[in-house]
């Protein structure tokens, strides 16, 4: 099982079968602030959808070396999601997607994450290319590849639909070539200590 301790108080874990309760509940309990950015939102109607439907097919991604959906944990309590979209083989790139809720956001939990994750990517999985795409009004969200050295390299157009109203997506990639890791831990750790 694809399970990681990030720091002593984070955590991701694959998400499967069991976790649909838990899952749901967290969706159920946060609908109105993720739904601002997310269009799945109102198709989680209960947790059997994610039971029967949802994640068993991010298992079987999973197990076709195509992808993972884990569950963030902080403090033992699930707080969000990340999860690598369809890995691209041939092309060697894959994409981040992730959202944070209640006591998860506001401490950086989620730049950790995504630092940790696109490392994986390129040390573990051997990927050259990673990008993440955010609506260009999701501030919050585009201040983690941002953060993380991630290079802008444009903006889709009415590329999202979200409830009727289009949004604009702003791509940011990483090359394996630009990325340094322990660059950023030494960074994110100097900051802690300065806090």
């Amino acid at each position: 099982m694809f399970m990681h301790h990030i720091t002593d108080q984070l955590s991701l874990k694959l998400i499967e079968r069991q976790d649909s309760e838990a899952l749901y509940a967290l969706v159920d309990a946060n609908r109105e602030h993720l739904r601002e950015w997310l269009g799945w939102v109102d198709g989680a109607t209960g947790p059997d959808v994610y039971r029967n439907e949802i994640i068993p097919a991010w298992l079987t991604d999973y197990a076709n070396g195509n992808g993972f959906a884990c569950g963030i944990y902080y403090d033992g309590e699930l707080v969000g999601t990340v999860a690598l979209h369809e890995i691209n083989q041939a092309l060697r790139q894959t994409s981040i997607g992730y959202y944070l809720t209640g006591k998860g956001r506001g401490k950086g939990l989620m730049t950790t994450i995504v630092a940790f994750i696109t490392n994986y990517c390129f040390t573990t999985l051997d990927l050259n290319r990673v990008v993440i795409e955010c609506a260009v009004d999701n501030i919050r969200s585009r201040k983690i590849p941002e953060r993380l050295g991630y290079q802008q390299e444009g903006i889709l157009r009415d590329a999202e639909k979200l409830y009727g109203t289009y949004h604009d997506i702003a791509v940011y990639a990483m090359l394996a070539r630009d990325w340094s890791y322990a660059a950023i831990r030494s960074d994110r750790q100097a900051s802690h200590r300065s806090n």
